[in-house]
C-alpha cells in the first residue's frame, strides 16, 4: 500500500496527466454531444422553414431527426460526466491517501505549526475543492470550449454579421471575470483558513471537556468559540458577498447582448436576410453559447477555490519530516539486541534532556531505567524506535545504527506502551487488538482477553456496560486513566515484537494492580527483551540490570542489591518506597474494626 501511496501524483498537473485518459474520454464524449447538439439546431431550422412553407412531411421528418439526435446527445452528456466525476473522485482518493501518508511521516515540529483543527479541514474541506476543480471544473472548461465552438460553428454559418455583433459584450465579460477571478481567490483562502481555526477550538474544547467543566470555564470557551466562529462567519460573508454579485454581473452583461442579438436579427429578418428557421437555429445555439459566457465566473470561482485549497494542502504535502527511513534493509528476523552510545539530545528551544547516556541491553533480558520525574526516560524510550529525532549514531537494535534502518523494521521490532495512553474512538477489544490483521477472529477474541489479563484490566472490562464491546469514546474518555493505561499495555503486551518497552506502566494502579502486571512483566522477560521505564523499586528489581539517571545522565548503574547497598540515588529510593508501604500498612490496621 505504501509503495502504491508513493506513486499518486501529488501536483494538479500530475494528477491531470495521471488523469488524462479519463478526462480525454470525457471530452470525445462532451465533443460528440456538441456535435449532436449542432446538428439538433440546424433540424430546428429545417423544421421551422417547412412549417413556416406549410411542407408538413419535411417538417415532420425534421422533429424526429430533432428528437432521436436530442435523446442520444442526452445520453452521450451522462457518459461524459460518469468519466470526468469519476477521474475527479480518483484524485480526491489519492491525494487524501497521501495527505494522510505525510500527516503520519511528520513529525513534532510539523504539528506544533498546524493545530489538528486546521489540518482536519485541510483534509475534507480544502480537498473537497480540489475534488470539484479537477472533476466538475474540468468538465466545464471542456464542455464551455467545445460548446463555444459547436456554437459559433451554428452561428457563423447561418449569419456571420449577427455572430459579430453578439460579441460586443465579450470584452466587458472577460474584465469582469479576470476582476472576480483574484478576489475569489483571496477570500477563498481566508474563509478557509478561518474555518480551521473554528475547527481546531471546537476540537480542543471538546477534547478537554473534563478540564472546562472542573474549572467551570464553559462560559469563557464558549465567549472564545464565538470569537473564532464571528470570524468564519465574516469571512464566509465577504465571500458569498463576491460570489454573489458575480453572477447579477455577468448576467447583466450577457443580457446586453442578447439584446443586441434580437435587435439586430429583427433587422436581418426584415430585410430578408436570414428566414425565421434560422433566426430560431441562431438563437439555439445563441443559448448554448451564453452558458459558457455565464459559466465563466462560475468556473472561475471553482478553479479559484480549487487553487486555495490545493495551496493549503500543498503546505503538508511539501512539509519535511523530522524523521526520514534509513536505507538499510535487513531480511532476517530482529533478535531484540539494543545498545545505545554517548546519547545527548535537546529539545528545539531547550537545553540537553540527555547526557552522554550509554547502555546495553542483550536479546532476551531486561532493563530497567529509573530516575526522579523530568530525568530523562521517557525521552529514551521516543528516541529507542524513533518516535523523536534520534541522534545517529547513538541508539542500535541488534548492532544497526536505528537511523540507517527502515523505519518499518525499527517501529515493527518495538512495542512501546507509553504512558500518556492513547486509545481509539472504538471498542476496548479493537483497541487492544490494533496491532492485528483482523481483530474478530475467534483466535484474535482469546489472544486480546489473554493480554487484558496479564494487563490486569480483564475484570475492570467485564465491569463495563458491554465488556470488549463496550465503546471507549474518543480518546478514552468513558474510562479511568488507569484503565486507559493498562489497556494500552495489554495492546502492547499483544504485539508480538522482539523489544518490549514500557513507560511507567504502574502509575496509575494500587498494590494488588502492580503485582499484577509485575507478573505479567516477568512472563514477558522470558520471551522477548524488555526495557521497564519506572520509578517503583519493586519493579525495578524485577529486571537484570538498572540505571538510575538524574538530570539526563547516568549516576548508576548495576543490579538491585547492588545499587541498594552502594548507598546512592537508588537505595534512597527504596528506602522512601520501604517507608510509604510500612505506613500504608499501618493506616490499613488502623481502619481495620
Amino acid at each position: 500500500m505504501t509503495s502504491r501511496i508513493a506513486s499518486y501524483p501529488i501536483t494538479l498537473r500530475g494528477q491531470l496527466t495521471d488523469k488524462a485518459p479519463m478526462y480525454a474520454g470525457g471530452a470525445v464524449l462532451v465533443a460528440v454531444q456538441q456535435y449532436l447538439m449542432a446538428r439538433r439546431d440546424f433540424f430546428v431550422r429545417d423544421a421551422v422553414d417547412a412549417a413556416n412553407s406549410m411542407r408538413a412531411e419535411d417538417a415532420r421528418t425534421a422533429a424526429i431527426y430533432i428528437f432521436a439526435v436530442s435523446i442520444a446527445a442526452a445520453v452521450v452528456r451522462v457518459l461524459s460526466r460518469v468519466a470526468v466525476f469519476t477521474a475527479g473522485r480518483n484524485v480526491e482518493y489519492e491525494l487524501r491517501a497521501v495527505l494522510l501518508d505525510r500527516l503520519q511521516r511528520l513529525g513534532p515540529s510539523f504539528f506544533r505549526t498546524m493545530p489538528t483543527g486546521d489540518i482536519m479541514s485541510r483534509a475534507t474541506n480544502d480537498l473537497g475543492q480540489v475534488r470539484l476543480l479537477l472533476g466538475f471544473g474540468v468538465l466545464n472548461v471542456v464542455s464551455s470550449l467545445l460548446s463555444l465552438t459547436s456554437a459559433l460553428y451554428v452561428m457563423s454559418t447561418i449569419s456571420v454579421r449577427l455572430t459579430l455583433a453578439s460579441f460586443v459584450t465579450l470584452p466587458f465579460l472577460w474584465l469582469a471575470t479576470k476582476s472576480f477571478s483574484t478576489r475569489i481567490f483571496v477570500r477563498t483562502r481566508q474563509n478557509q483558513e478561518a474555518i480551521g481555526s473554528m475547527s481546531d477550538r471546537v476540537l480542543a474544547s471538546l477534547a478537554g471537556v473534563r478540564v472546562v467543566r472542573a474549572f467551570g470555564l464553559g462560559p469563557s470557551e464558549l465567549a472564545a468559540f464565538e470569537e473564532r466562529s464571528l470570524d468564519y462567519l465574516d469571512k464566509g460573508l465577504g465571500l458569498a458577498r463576491v460570489r454573489g454579485s458575480m453572477g447579477p454581473v455577468m448576467g447583466t452583461i450577457s443580457a446586453l447582448g442578447i439584446l443586441v442579438v434580437f435587435w439586430y436579427g429583427g433587422v436581418l429578418l426584415q430585410d430578408h436576410a436570414i428566414s425565421p428557421g434560422d433566426f430560431v437555429s441562431f438563437w439555439l445555439a445563441l443559448l448554448r453559447l451564453t452558458w459558457p459566457l455565464l459559466a465563466l465566473g462560475f468556473v472561475s470561482a471553482i478553479v479559484q477555490r480549487g487553487r486555495a485549497g490545493y495551496e493549503r494542502l500543498k503546505a503538508v504535502f511539501d512539509a519535511e519530516p523530522d524523521i526520514k527511513s534509513g536505507a538499510l534493509r535487513r531480511d532476517e528476523p530482529v533478535k531484540g539486541s539494543v545498545e545505545v552510545r554517548d546519547l545527548s539530545f535537546a529539545y528545539q528551544g531547550t537545553k540537553e534532556v540527555l547526557r552522554r547516556v550509554s547502555f546495553e541491553v542483550p536479546a532476551g533480558s531486561s532493563l530497567a531505567l529509573v530516575g526522579r520525574t523530568g530525568s530523562g526516560k521517557s525521552t529514551i524510550a521516543t528516541l529507542l524506535s524513533r518516535l523523536m529525532p534520534t541522534p545517529r549514531g547513538a541508539v542500535f537494535l541488534d548492532g544497526d545504527d536505528v537511523c540507517s534502518l527502515d523505519l518499518s523494521r525499527v517501529r515493527g521490532s518495538i512495542g512501546y506502551a507509553q504512558q500518556d495512553a492513547f486509545l481509539f474512538s472504538t471498542t476496548v477489544a479493537k483497541n487492544i487488538g490494533y496491532s492485528l490483521d483482523d481483530a474478530d477472529t475467534p483466535e484474535a477474541e482469546a489472544a486480546i482477553r489473554d493480554a487484558a489479563k496479564q494487563a490486569a484490566v480483564f475484570d475492570d472490562i467485564e465491569r463495563l456496560p458491554d465488556g470488549f464491546d463496550t465503546v471507549v469514546g474518543e480518546r478514552g474518555v468513558q474510562l479511568s486513566g488507569g484503565q486507559r493505561q493498562r489497556i494500552a499495555l495489554a495492546r502492547a503486551l499483544l504485539r508480538d515484537s522482539p523489544v518490549l518497552v514500557l513507560d511507567d506502566p504502574l502509575s496509575a494502579v494500587d498494590a494488588k494492580t502492580e503485582a499484577a502486571i509485575l507478573e505479567a512483566i516477568e512472563h514477558q522477560k522470558k520471551k522477548r527483551t524488555v526495557i521497564l521505564i519506572t520509578h517503583r523499586v519493586a519493579a525495578a528489581k524485577r529486571c537484570d540490570r538498572i540505571v538510575v539517571l538524574d538530570g539526563g545522565e547516568i549516576v548508576e548503574r548495576g543490579t538491585h542489591d547492588q545499587l541498594c547497598n552502594s548507598g546512592g540515588l537508588y537505595a534512597s529510593f527504596a528506602k522512601e518506597q520501604a517507608l510509604e508501604a510500612d505506613l500504608a500498612d499501618l493506616a490499613a490496621l488502623e481502619v481495620e474494626p
